[in-house]
């Protein structure tokens, strides 16, 4: 479900007014796309925060402007902790657009009862379906996979109208057999016991020195 926010439209841009409206707990926005003008606007931020949190692209703009939104791009302040700026993409509901989307297993694997190990490849995924029915996650069952099995993006269930966009014999997870460990002792060594030559290494102060003075 799409979350709403409540969005002003601001007549005044730039970074002094734009730290206005952080000021007063609003975060600047600009809504663009479907070749309409670009709107310059302003949301709550406590809003937001929440409503990325909850992880849906999609938003519902209300108050100044009605319009439903995927969000496309944040800017965070250095410590990652606040959203300084937004941009909106505008959508229609019945719009098919491909939005990425985490995958998350669910179940036991048999395999891990012989000794597998679970492996997964893509930990997101690009899907195709409409703009109002984004799914949160793609979920993938795992209570069938056995030893040395593994599932292909074919093989995974998935809500109506959604699909994905990789091909079908891509494999998203695999049970395999644990890699052996790697005994450090065992590491080959230059003659002698020296360290090997690492080709490409970097200079030495030294030796960047004498060549910047050459």
């Amino acid at each position: 479900m799409a979350d709403t926010l409540k969005a002003e439209k601001r007549e005044t841009r730039g970074k002094r007014n734009a730290r206005r409206d952080r000021a007063r707990g609003r975060t600047p926005a600009v809504l663009y796309g479907h070749g309409a003008e670009n709107v310059s606007l302003s949301v709550d931020s406590n809003a937001l925060a929440v409503a990325v949190q909850h992880g849906s692209p999609l938003i519902e703009l209300a108050g100044d402007l009605k319009e439903s939104a995927l969000i496309s791009d944040i800017q965070w302040d250095p410590m990652g902790n606040r959203i300084l700026h937004i941009d909106f993409t505008r959508v229609k509901a019945d719009e098919r657009i491909e939005v990425s989307v985490s995958v998350e297993l669910r179940g036991v694997a048999p395999g891990t009862n012989a000794g597998g190990v679970i492996n997964q490849m893509a930990h997101d995924t690009v899907v195709e379906c409409a703009a109002v029915a984004i799914p949160e996650k793609v979920e993938i069952n795992i209570n069938h996979l056995e030893l040395g099995q593994s599932i292909t993006a074919g093989e995974i269930e998935l809500p109506e109208g959604v699909k994905l966009t990789c091909s079908s014999d891509m494999i998203f997870v695999q049970c395999n057999e644990p890699s052996p460990d790697v005994d450090e002792e065992a590491q080959p060594i230059g003659i002698d016991g020296a360290e090997p030559e690492v080709i490409g290494r970097k200079a030495s102060d030294e030796e960047a020195t004498d060549a910047a003075e050459s």
